[in-house]
């Protein structure tokens, strides 16, 4: 008896094997997986060095384990069971019992040199226009109080306000504002690292304050709900299949008279929203239709004749479509992208402007965009 049930083990676990590995032979392979949100690992080049210093068996245990058969159901079980275990934090992203996620918030490493690279920016265009700062907090320093217990807590805005000190440039510090309007509403995603369209409102608000505008009342906007199942970033990361979506609000207003140009594409709509993106999982791309080098937006109908120029990270995007109510001309440059130096396209502009970078303070330590500033 017990040898039969050691041969329809071995069996079994034979059978399991071979159909696995069928699978991955006969299942079609995706170059990027939407839930994710990131291109998957392709199957490396056989070369006598790669196999001798090692790296085409990297390159293959890679594309294994991005093509294993039914692999995002593995990860969700290894959640799930990890979760029932009293599990609180995976892949750096706090699970929080009212549902939310929390990115971490790891030690910064290159604050001298963005400090540096600012105050040059600063500094060069100095005379042409007074350039403006804005670090913007991300969840994990602004819902602290949510974080499991003994969650480790590392003080962001010390380090925003590090910055500011260090580049001497105008600070627009949206941080208590943000803390202040946490029972009006949610200011983040639940599972994703952005800030929500009513956070960016908050965020508008501060900027208002600072720049000299007079911040519209959000009920002056016709609010639309697109979708209640976005799953972001932070779902990918953790990878926690038991929550529910996030609901995206966008908000316009009729008497805006909107020319929005995509310098990279061609392409000119009167919209700042691409709901093609609904379609999609990374629903948060719809708005300014995800990543472009430099976008010029026009308003006709605006309540100034004053030009920004927006030098931001995906943050700044949610809150665009409130500055374009006040600024008759908008460059909203992601500078990852665009590799003919902000300094001198604003030293070329014939107007007065004003400038602002707006980056979160989770991503800019990282951001491969900070270096090309000018």
């Amino acid at each position: 008896m017990k040898v039969t049930m050691r041969k329809i083990t071995a069996y079994g676990i034979f059978a399991c094997v071979l159909g696995l590995a069928a699978l991955l032979v006969l299942l079609d392979k995706k170059e990027f997986s939407e839930n994710e949100n990131r291109y998957l690992a392709k199957m490396p080049a056989f070369t006598w060095e790669a196999v001798r210093s090692g790296d085409y068996m990297d390159g293959v245990n890679d594309y294994l384990a991005d093509h294993f058969p039914l692999r995002d159901a593995f990860v969700g079980a290894k959640t799930a069971v990890l979760k029932a275990l009293g599990k609180r934090e995976i892949n750096g992203i706090f699970l929080v019992d009212d549902g939310s996620l929390i990115e971490d918030y790891s030690a910064p490493e290159n604050t001298e040199r963005i400090g540096r690279i600012f105050k040059s920016f600063a500094e060069k265009l100095d005379g042409k226009a007074e350039v403006h700062l804005m670090l913007v907090p991300t969840a994990v320093y602004v819902n602290s109080d949510k974080l499991p217990a003994n969650a480790p807590v590392r003080n962001q805005m010390d380090t925003a306000r590090r910055l500011y000190e260090m580049t001497g440039i105008a600070p627009i510090d949206c941080s208590n504002m943000l803390m202040q309007s946490r029972d009006e509403g949610e200011v983040y995603y639940r599972t994703d690292h952005h800030w929500t369209t009513f956070g960016a409102y908050v965020g508008y608000k501060a900027f208002c304050e600072e720049m000299g505008f007079e911040a519209e009342a959000l009920e002056n906007w016709d609010a639309e709900v697109v979708t209640q199942d976005f799953f972001g970033t932070l779902y990918s990361k953790a990878n926690d299949y038991s929550l529910d979506g996030d609901r995206i609000t966008i908000y316009t207003r009729s008497d805006d008279c909107l020319s929005v140009n995509y310098t990279d594409t061609g392409v000119v709509t009167d919209s700042l929203y691409n709901l093609e993106y609904l379609k999609k999982k990374d629903k948060y791309s719809l708005f300014l239709d995800n990543l472009h080098p430099l976008i010029e937006i026009t308003n006709e109908n605006a309540q100034s004749d004053r030009t920004l120029v927006l030098v931001k990270d995906s943050y700044a995007n949610s809150m665009v479509p409130f500055l374009a109510h006040h600024y008759e001309r908008i460059y909203v440059f992601d500078t990852r992208y665009y590799k003919k130096g902000v300094a001198a396209f604003v030293e070329g502009l014939d107007c007065e402007v004003d400038v602002v970078l707006l980056y979160n303070m989770n991503t800019i330590d990282g951001d491969l965009g900070v270096g090309g500033v000018y």
